[in-house]
């Protein structure tokens, strides 16, 4: 299988999702668009804070920003999200091959049971 995705945009992705405040801010954002300071309300954490968890979760891609007059609103962005299913994605693809493999393998040891009773 090929790599459809950049191994450094994969990184950025997980090191992203490993931070429970930017599942948060993603999960929000899940239900629409958001301002930082409708992210930082439920939070309890500081505007510059969430802006910072902002900066990172566009540059890994999972999150776009527009400008809307003095408004930032934030969506989500499939980018950096499509580069960890693809990866996810290759790993059950190789789980689901061990599964036959291993599935072959006790349909052979019962076929020889059988054989030997």
């Amino acid at each position: 299988m090929s790599l459809l995705f950049a191994p450094d945009k994969l990184d950025s992705v997980f090191a992203a999702l490993a931070d429970p405040t930017r599942r948060a801010i993603l999960a929000r954002l899940a239900r629409g668009e958001a301002t930082i300071t409708e992210l930082a309300k439920p939070l309890r954490v500081s505007q510059p804070a969430v802006s910072q968890h902002i900066k990172l979760l566009v540059g890994a891609g999972m999150v776009r920003q527009r400008v809307d007059g003095v408004r930032r609103p934030c969506r989500l962005s499939s980018e950096g999200l499509g580069a960890a299913d693809q990866w996810l994605a290759m790993l059950r693809k190789g789980l689901e091959a061990n599964y036959e493999r291993l599935d072959a393998l006790l349909s052979a040891m019962d076929a020889t049971e059988e054989g030997t009773r």
